[in-house]
């Protein structure tokens, strides 16, 4: 079994398409069909129910693919340290990010990293259902390295550190109902309409727990994965939303409305626990850790 086969299907099992896989891998097609059905001779199974119009992982495509990522995963690690050797850090590491990291200047800390360490690279992902996304991502060795909203009990397997807290804050309209209220209870929300952020987003966990925690529910008609959009729409007086208070601090056009009890948000860095950091991880986990020493001082 060779790590390019692998490779090949990781993956076609990511893309759930050979076109796609192929353009990511940059190799034509046949190669990489070539190569999953070498595979699935070697091990005695198909990988994949394909038809003109589908692909999908068969059980045994499915049992093999976190044992694949941990494998290529082991190899990039194994070759990163043999090239670190000599004490200079090489190979690609990949890091989630959101759209508020509050402490962390991200940018900042990858200019520094990339100073520090020219022969490695930085591969920054978000991730279209959030916090939950890079979760899942960091488990299976997509990611190495996430910054992630952990609303409630931490899944298994992940090493995690709060890096940043900071209320959410309340947002309506200018001549919105609630605009001059000095303070609101969440029972004197559960009627009215909101903006938010999609299922899986740290904050929006952190709203939804809330409501049910109290045993309300809300209706959350508009859905948005920014925070212009977020401003624009209540702004307009469309819904009420929740965004960290660093993002709403700045923002025209939309008043904040005190809650009685102030929802607490967080930012945590996570990794993996079943996997070793590469020396590449490991070098950009110290830059987070200096970064936030940076901040402080």
């Amino acid at each position: 079994m060779e790590l390019r086969q692998l490779s090949y299907f990781v993956a076609v099992a990511e893309e759930l398409s050979f076109t796609r896989a192929s353009q990511r891998l940059r190799v034509v097609q046949s190669a990489v069909s070539t190569a999953i059905r070498a595979l699935e001779r070697e091990v005695g199974a198909e990988l994949f129910d394909r038809d003109s119009r589908r692909v999908a992982l068969t059980a045994a495509g499915a049992a093999m693919l976190p044992e694949a990522r941990t494998a290529l995963a082991a190899a990039r690690a194994a070759a990163q340290a043999a090239a670190g050797a000599s004490g200079e850090v090489r190979g690609a590491v990949t890091m989630g990010t959101l759209l508020s990291t509050g402490r962390v200047n991200v940018p900042r800390l990858l200019g520094r990293f990339s100073r520090r360490h020219p022969h490695a690279a930085v591969r920054l992902q978000y991730s279209p259902s959030g916090s939950a996304g890079h979760v899942r991502a960091v488990l299976d060795g997509r990611m190495d390295l996430a910054l992630a909203s952990l609303a409630g009990k931490v899944p298994a397997g992940l090493a995690h550190e709060i890096v940043t807290e900071e209320d959410l804050s309340l947002l309506a309209a200018p001549d919105h109902p609630l605009a001059s209220r000095s303070g609101v209870t969440l029972a004197e929300l559960a009627e009215e309409s909101f903006v938010d952020f999609p299922v899986g987003w740290g904050n929006r966990t952190l709203v939804d727990r809330a409501f049910a925690g109290a045993g309300l529910s809300r209706q959350v008609p508009l859905e948005v994965s920014d925070y212009g959009t977020a401003r624009a729409l209540i702004c307009q007086g469309l819904g009420i939303g929740f965004l960290p208070s660093g993002a709403a601090g700045n923002m025209a056009g939309v008043v904040p409305v005190p809650l009685a009890e102030p929802l607490r948000w967080s930012v945590s860095l996570i990794h993996a626990t079943a996997r070793p950091l590469s020396p590449a991880a490991a070098a950009l986990l110290r830059e987070v850790h200096a970064e936030l020493g940076a901040e402080v001082s």
